[in-house]
């Protein structure tokens, strides 16, 4: 074969497999074209509920049992102060103390006067007596002895006063210690040693470390849902508990418009005094809706919200020799309206029905009318 002839049959070849190399990727791209993918989306059913759980919060603050200014009930100056802020003490223990130099001197004072007076009274005894035996002789007269009685009996009443004025002066020196009235903190020292302190002014703030209670104000309507003893929860700073109403105020506050309930707290209640407390009420809201994730919602035009909804709809083939038609999965915005939510959760009413099939998440990655592949779960 001449060298002609070999090039017409290698033009020849190499345009055999290029037609077939076309043809064949021809077929590819058509196969392709016909078996487009669809985005496959999560739903669920709509199901209908008749009313939900609303939990409303209302605060208010600890406050112990016992929360006291402690103060002497005499003036004087500070000569001793046994504990400061953050101790803890316990019924009748020292706190402090007043300079007793001058309580002391009337009470040495006082014990002198006392001593003269009883022998007077001793040597007015002695004479009475004395006089009574001469008196069986008719040597005294009966005025002398009236005389001797009364000066007895003035002796015997000044013995007395001085009693109970030394009985005074020791109450003045046993009141010059200040004495814890409870078990307690010590949360604020007001006064420094050395200090002249007036009657009645609280030298220490002692708070209580028994009986722990929470002041929690709340609408009047909530209030007479309320009776003495009934079990509530309150939480404090991440701790929860079962408490009990001791007690509902009976006059409305003048500023918040709040009855106050007065709650006791257990006795394990780790809390401080002033610390917030949260009081959880549950209450059944009788109103039909749909509970749903939040991130099944989004944001609608003006301020409203939607949801999406996978509906079916028929799609018709465009030529006479064509398959039937087959049902396709489509998007749908509905307008709702957002009733009550939790954390994660959303109660809502709006343009949808209950068993419709609702997209659960991934909301952004869909557009109205698109075609879909939908994942039913039993949410």
């Amino acid at each position: 074969m001449d060298r002609a002839a070999r090039r017409s049959w290698r033009v020849f070849y190499v345009c055999v497999i290029a037609v077939t190399a076309l043809t064949a990727c021809q077929k590819e791209v058509t196969e392709h074209a016909n078996t487009a993918q669809l985005q496959t989306v999560t739903t669920a059913p709509l199901r209908l509920s008749t009313s939900y759980q609303s939990e409303q919060v209302f605060t208010g603050t600890i406050r112990a049992g016992n929360t006291t200014g402690v103060g002497f009930e005499l003036s004087g100056k500070l000569s001793e102060l046994s504990v400061d802020s953050g101790a803890k003490v316990i019924q009748g223990q020292v706190l402090a103390k007043l300079d007793t130099r001058l309580l002391d001197a009337e009470h040495q004072e006082i014990q002198a006067s006392l001593a003269q007076t009883q022998a007077d009274v001793d040597l007015a005894t002695s004479t009475l007596n004395r006089n009574l035996e001469l008196k069986k002789s008719g040597y005294v007269s009966e005025q002398l002895l009236d005389e001797n009685r009364t000066q007895l009996a003035s002796l015997e009443a000044g013995k007395k006063r001085l009693l109970a004025s030394l009985q005074a002066n020791q109450l003045k020196r046993d009141k010059s210690q200040l004495l814890a009235p409870f078990d307690g903190i010590i949360s604020q020292r007001q006064h420094n040693l050395g200090e002249v302190v007036a009657a009645g002014s609280p030298v220490f703030t002692l708070v209580g470390s028994v009986n722990t209670e929470a002041y929690i104000g709340v609408p009047v309507a909530v209030a007479q849902q309320f009776v003495n003893g009934q079990n509530v929860t309150v939480s404090v700073h991440n701790q929860q508990f079962t408490a009990k109403i001791a007690g509902i105020s009976a006059e409305v506050h003048p500023i918040s418009r709040t009855l106050q309930l007065r709650i006791s707290l257990p006795e394990h209640a780790n809390v401080i005094n002033g610390e917030i407390a949260y009081l959880h009420q549950q209450q059944t809201v009788e109103q039909a809706g749909y509970w749903v994730p939040v991130s099944a919602l989004i944001d609608g035009i003006r301020g409203r919200w939607n949801i999406y909804v996978a509906t079916q709809h028929s799609a018709s083939s465009s030529t006479a020799n064509s398959a039937p038609d087959k049902a396709s999965t489509q998007i749908e915005r509905r307008d709702v309206d957002i009733l009550y939510t939790t954390q994660d959760m959303a109660y809502i009413q709006g343009a949808i029905k209950a068993d419709e099939q609702y997209v659960t998440q991934g909301l952004h990655k869909l557009v109205v009318g698109q075609a879909v592949s939908s994942i039913a779960t039993t949410r």
